[in-house]
């Protein structure tokens, strides 16, 4: 069957890597060695270790790990993950803080759907769990999901925003990050027409692709330079009998990530190189800033084949949200009817993946808004990664985030606190 071979070699060759690591680190670990002083015996065990963890993680959904924040009583409370909305490609969970009152500022975090896990967002979440209720999409791997749960495109992508949002109601805040800015601007255009009572009080787009023609990156050049039908030839396989979705064609995980590394080859394959010299000299430790890092960065999911080709298709090269002319299901849904939702676009100066004037192009999409309902903020020297989880993010825009939440609030104070 087309592609499924070529996934099962990939596995393949992440199995076989991930036993070649172990076995070395297995052979070169024997006690019997410490008689022989030679550093290559050091080094092999090193090299093992971090390449067994390394092809390890690629599989492994990694944990949330938020077990408890500080709150204002000056008591540590404990913290707990419920799903409140489970859906076959994706779930709407909760951070439910023990022991604390439900907060006025209520906030959904709409995770990236390109290649990782939703726990990519894990230091965002704790950053901001401290001062409200949060809620997260958590998207599941499209490997794990059967066949005859249907397809999953970016129209169907945009009707479970719609979905959650209404869900939560319209004291939500919305803070969308990265990959689903464009769609997320779109489910709240289409709750504006269809159900304006259901909008959220503001939106947050961060380091999104509103319109990728506003400023070239790697990543624009690259969806101008191949054709649909290569693209669909070069990178769409079919999951193997190993999995749930046996037989559902996907974007894997595995290969977006080596697109990933191949765009800083140098700076991971020097941090691959200290870390392994780190082990060798007995320096290295199992949560330090290498494998902190790297246990979520590896850790990849993938994407439904129809939602890949529909975003590069529509959103990068039909620039649909871009002109305003994105439908769903043949329903044009017209920006410009997004009226009362504060919207704010924050870009990063060094970001090479969203660059700057990509995300602010929805400022000018929103016609039907006040001036006054809309905000921007460039975080000068901060990358892709740093305008959301970094220490551009904590020091500099969560305050302004949070800033902009709170003005845009209920001038009386009466916010409405739900325990959803």
């Amino acid at each position: 069957m087309k592609g499924m071979m070529s996934y099962d070699l990939m596995e393949t060759i992440r199995n076989t890597n991930e036993w070649m690591g172990a076995s070395a680190r297995a052979m070169a670990s024997y006690p019997v060695w410490g008689m022989v002083p030679h550093p290559m015996f050091k080094v092999m065990s090193a090299w093992g270790r971090v390449t067994e963890r390394s092809f390890a993680r690629m599989v492994i959904k990694p944990d949330w790990g938020i077990r408890s924040i500080p709150a204002t009583d000056g008591r540590d409370h404990s913290v707990e993950v419920e799903t409140l909305l489970d859906k076959p490609f994706g779930a709407l969970i909760h951070f439910k803080v023990q022991g604390r009152a439900p907060m006025a500022r209520r906030i959904l975090l709409v995770a990236p759907m390109s290649g990782h896990y939703a726990t990519l967002m894990r230091s965002t979440v704790a950053s901001l769990l401290p001062d409200a209720e949060v809620y997260v999409t958590d998207w599941h791997n499209a490997r794990d999901i059967p066949v005859s749960a249907g397809k999953f495109d970016i129209e169907d992508y945009t009707l479970y925003l719609v979905e959650f949002m209404r869900f939560l109601g319209p004291d939500i805040n919305v803070i969308a990050v990265c990959q689903p800015a464009p769609l997320t601007l779109a489910a709240t255009a289409y709750l504006a027409e269809e159900e304006p009572a259901a909008q959220p009080r503001t939106l947050t787009l961060i380091g999104g692709p509103i319109d990728p023609d506003a400023a070239a990156t790697e990543v624009t050049d690259f969806g101008r330079r191949v054709t649909m039908g290569q693209l669909e030839q070069l990178v769409i396989q079919r999951v193997g009998a190993k999995y749930k979705g046996v037989g559902r064609m996907v974007y894997p995980g595995l290969m977006q990530l080596a697109s990933f590394i191949s765009m800083n080859m140098d700076k991971h394959a020097k941090a691959f190189q200290d870390k392994i010299v780190a082990e060798a000299k007995g320096e290295g430790s199992e949560r330090d800033h290498h494998n902190t890092f790297y246990d979520e960065y590896l850790a990849v999911m993938d994407m439904t084949a129809e939602f890949y080709l529909s975003t590069v298709e529509r959103i990068f090269k039909g620039l649909e949200i871009a002109q305003n002319r994105f439908t769903i299901e043949g329903k044009p849904v017209d920006i410009g009817k997004i009226t009362t939702v504060a919207v704010k676009t924050v870009e990063g100066g060094h970001d090479d993946i969203s660059a700057p004037g990509q995300c602010v192009a929805a400022l000018r999409l929103c016609t039907g808004l006040p001036d006054s309902k809309k905000a921007q903020h460039l975080e000068p020297g901060a990358g892709h990664y740093g305008i959301f989880a970094g220490s551009s993010w904590r020091n500099n825009i969560r305050p302004l985030v949070l800033d902009f939440i709170d003005a845009n609030a209920p001038k009386d104070g009466k916010a409405t606190m739900r325990a959803v």
